[in-house]
């Protein structure tokens, strides 16, 4: 009757076949189980089918497996069991740091279309603008807010899936199945922390289900946590040497100024709940969604008093008055190994002065601008290479030294709201049509604050603490969907399906507090506007922008002889932003023995560039060729973003096959698939253009405000186009050994993408982090082995080279090395209800390359950090956990 299966013994064989059922489960079931098949809904608009069956590639993720994993986040779980997966930190970011992006088949994270109990969840609101390369600029789901305990399974089709589900499914589809008990419960509490003493965490997650009337289910889930921030860290040279010299107010007070490592997360609150009952003669109400709640807080780059433009720098003029004749000299502040005599007509970026024994320095500080009198100011003597009296200077010669000497560090954070609600209804009518209609409303909103910064250009008066604006997201969606099965004497089976979806998204952004973009009155002099790291949105950006589509599709599955497994799907897709599309795609899969099947598909498919995408806006600073700048993301309609070539957003098109083999060899079952992936037009953030004076004047003449204040400008664009290839392998085999039941398995991935076109707007080094940030080669292999009241898994997971990026610069010639990680778990049964259990993921703490210190032969490591932090298997080393289960 329903795409939703129910029996309780399917969770238990997921298990088995990956090797993580427990030994209590085991007697429990093990009679129950020996027949029954894998079965799956993704896929086919049919009846559920199992995973052997499917003509294309299909994970299964169980409950027990999912609960076994050492990290409460959902990313990092589906990391550790599915090769492909590929999951980022941000360790220093704007939005990007509330979020974790991940991959499938290294695509971006909004190429894999998230579903919930089968029904499409909304997008997040955050967009990664530093999304670690691959990701910048995707506007994903974020599944960080499902919790394991919520979880009947997970099922991950790896093909791309769009003439069946729409938009999004280039790379796949990821359903999370939630749990229908109509009784029983489970109550667990977890505390771990990272080998290197920082990042605890403690979590407590529970589930419980009821029965609604005697013919439905109401079944609750909730998860509660809270973690502390880690640090990878070194000292800033920069700041070291302020500190050694006495400067106030250097941030750390002798510690890193500069933090690399994951953010803080507070009160991470999530409630999910599922509701099923049965109406009589085939048919039932159903009903689902959850809320969640977050606070995250994460570190940003260190502003040096010599060298931050607009804040510091910009402000600050310098003159050698040993000579007489008042020429502008460099400020630089004292090596470790004392002065150095500079020329007055070097050329090198200024960081530092260093005066020859004759001179007397002095600053002088007030108007920058082009015609300013250098001299307009009192003189600021040096002494020991600072500078003194600037608590004297009168107001219009005001300097942030003053209030700031050591210089400051920026936090970024924010509030994470996220909200659903499906409701429908299922069954089947007096003709034998299958028929499911439901409606969905899902939300998302991000508060942003930024703490310990400055809006320059207020002065002295400026606020610390800002709150920069949020972002909503905001989707409904409206399925209609029937199916039948008709008896043709040409076939075995026919299956034809078909159905409507109505679909409306919304992005709002709404204006921060106005400190945080006002121009203040020193704007003039050359101060920075708005709350310095992530300047507030304004109120000519606010607003809420809207798009709607419908689609049509028709979908057919013939099993024409027993041997032989024909599908194809059909969709039509209409938006109101940008038109129409339709897509199509053919799957096929024969059997050449009953142990024994080839399979494969063709297909087409698009990605529709989000809402946010097409109007987002803001200024955020980045590195760029190694310096902090302030650089503007405007919408590929500004008049800016315009002027240096940039259209208005289409979507992406992708064209895919595959072709694979199912065996099965005695208790050893195998499946190796092959794929291909060629994505035209891909939407990302272009490179960073540096405005001339000439597109200043341009676009000042056309009436565009602030147009001095801005370093960079990138937009959001169709610029490239990819090819991706590889190939997964897994294997699952179950015996019994050592007087226990065992279970080994293994998965390995091969990925490799290939920009095929671009130009100068994503730049050669975006397109070397596209094709060698993330490892060709990922495999994991598992060993789980029960007794009566013992149980262990032991997992080693294998990255290969990647390229090493760090500070988003200058790494095209740094490859990371390749590494094996270790995970275990031991859990002991004490009785039937209580569980405890120990564990650690990097069990070994292999730690990720360490990036190039003072020393080695390539450049020095100035920003602080201590890794790369483009390590496929993180940076933050092992992490230990206890927990303990109650059952009920």
């Amino acid at each position: 009757m329903s795409n939703t299966f129910r029996t309780s013994t399917l969770a238990f064989a997921v298990s088995m076949a990956l090797g993580t059922v427990s030994a209590h489960a085991a007697e429990a079931d093990k009679t129950k189980v020996e027949n029954v098949e894998k079965i799956v809904v993704v896929g086919s608009r049919g009846a559920p089918r199992s995973v052997n069956d499917s003509p294309v590639p299909i994970d299964l993720i169980g409950a027990e497996e999912l609960k076994r994993g050492g990290n409460t986040n959902m990313l990092e779980l589906l990391k550790g069991t599915v090769p492909s997966f590929n999951v980022h930190e941000n360790p220093i970011s704007d939005a990007a740091s509330l979020v974790k992006p991940a991959n499938l088949r290294g695509l971006s994270s909004d190429s894999t279309l998230i579903l919930v109990n089968g029904k499409r969840r909304h997008k997040a609101s955050v967009i990664a603008m530093l999304g670690g390369g691959i990701n910048d600029g995707a506007q994903g789901s974020d599944i960080s807010v499902i919790p394991s305990s919520a979880l009947k399974q997970v099922e991950i089709l790896r093909d791309g899936a769009a003439a069946q589900y729409g938009s999004d499914a280039i790379a796949g589809v990821m359903n999370f199945v939630l749990r229908d008990d109509a009784e029983g419960g489970s109550l667990t509490a977890r505390y771990g922390s990272y080998y290197e003493g920082d990042g605890d965490t403690m979590e407590v997650s529970g589930n419980v289900g009821m029965p609604l009337t005697k013919d439905g289910f109401v079944n609750l889930s909730f998860q509660y946590k809270n973690s502390d921030a880690t640090s990878r860290s070194v000292q800033r040279p920069d700041a070291g040497l302020f500190y050694d010299l006495g400067v106030e107010n250097v941030p750390g007070n002798g510690s890193p100024a500069q933090i690399w490592g994951s953010p803080e997360v507070n009160d991470d609150i999530t409630v999910f709940a599922n509701l099923g009952l049965d109406l009589g003669n085939d048919n039932e109400a159903y009903m689902f969604g959850n809320f969640s709640e977050r606070d995250v807080r994460g570190g940003f780059y260190y502003r040096n008093p010599n060298t931050r433009g607009g804040v510091y720098g910009g402000n600050i003029r310098t003159a050698d008055i040993g000579d007489g004749n008042g020429s502008i000299r460099q400020y630089r502040p004292l090596t470790p190994t004392g002065h150095t005599f500079i020329d007055p007509d070097d050329e090198r970026t200024p960081q530092q002065m260093i005066w020859d024994d004759d001179a007397t320095p002095t600053i002088l500080v007030g108007d920058t601008s082009a015609n300013a009198d250098p001299f307009s100011c009192p003189e600021v003597p040096i002494v020991n290479d600072l500078p003194v009296g600037l608590d004297t200077l009168p107001a219009n010669c005001f300097a942030h030294n003053q209030n700031m000497p050591g210089g400051f560090t920026p936090n970024f954070g924010g509030n994470i709201v996220d909200t659903s609600i499906t409701m429908g209804t299922r069954g089947e009518l007096d003709n034998g049509v299958m028929y499911d209609v439901s409606g969905s409303v899902g939300f998302n909103e991000s508060s942003y604050v930024i703490y310990n910064t400055i809006n320059a250009s207020l002065g002295a008066e400026s606020p610390r603490d800002f709150n920069p604006g949020k972002h909503t997201q905001l989707e409904k969606t409206f399925n209609l969907d029937f199916s039948k099965d008709f008896d043709v004497d040409m076939f075995d089976n026919l299956m034809v399906a078909g159905g409507y979806e109505w679909h409306a998204e919304s992005f709002e952004v709404t204006a921060g507090n106005v400190e945080s973009y006002e121009a203040g009155p020193l704007t003039d002099q050359g101060f920075g506007i708005g709350s310095n790291g992530f300047p507030g949105f304004k109120p000519s950006s606010a607003g809420v922008f809207s798009r709607q589509n419908y689609a049509l599709y028709v979908d057919v599955e013939a099993q024409v002889t027993e041997e032989l497994l024909i599908g194809t799907a059909v969709r039509y897709e209409d938006y109101s932003s940008f038109g129409s599309t339709t897509n199509y795609k053919i799957t096929g899969q024969y059997n050449i023995t009953d142990d024994f099947s080839l399979r494969g598909s063709i297909s087409t498919g698009f990605r529709a560039p989000t809402v946010g995408q097409a109007n987002y806006s803001n200024v955020q600073t980045e590195l760029k060729e190694g310096k902090l700048v302030d650089t503007a993301l405007l919408p590929a309609t500004n008049p800016i973003a315009v002027q240096l070539g940039a259209q208005e957003l289409t979507p992406e098109e992708s064209f895919s096959h595959t072709l694979g083999a199912v065996w099965t060899i005695g208790d050893v079952f195998i499946t190796l698939d092959y794929y291909n992936i060629v994505v035209e037009d891909r939407v990302s953030k272009s490179d960073s253009y540096t405005l001339t004076d000439t597109d200043r004047d341009a676009l000042k003449a056309a009436g565009v405000v602030n147009v001095d204040s801005i370093n960079g400008v990138s937009f959001f664009t169709n610029d490239f186009d990819t090819t991706t290839s590889g190939i997964d392998l897994i294997s699952n085999y179950a015996t019994d050994l050592f007087d226990g039941d065992t279970t080994f398995s293994l998965a390995y991935n091969y990925n490799k993408t290939e920009v095929d076109r671009y130009s100068d707007v994503t730049g050669d080094f975006k397109v070397s982090r596209l094709e060698n940030d993330l490892p060709n080669h990922r495999a994991t292999a598992t060993w789980s082995q029960s007794w009566d009241q013992v149980s262990f898994l032991l997992r080693g997971n294998y990255y290969g080279e990647y390229q090493a990026v760090h500070v988003d610069y200058d790494a095209t010639a740094i490859t990371g090395d390749a590494a094996i990680t270790l995970d275990a778990e031991v859990s002991y049964f004490i009785n039937d209800t209580f569980t405890v259990s120990l564990g650690a993921q990097n069990l070994l703490d292999q730690q990720a390359t360490k990036i190039n210190i003072p020393g080695d032969d390539i450049p020095d490591n100035n920003w602080g950090g201590k890794y790369y932090e483009t390590s496929p298997f993180g940076f933050n080393g092992g992490f230990y956990y206890v927990k303990a289960s109650y059952n009920f």
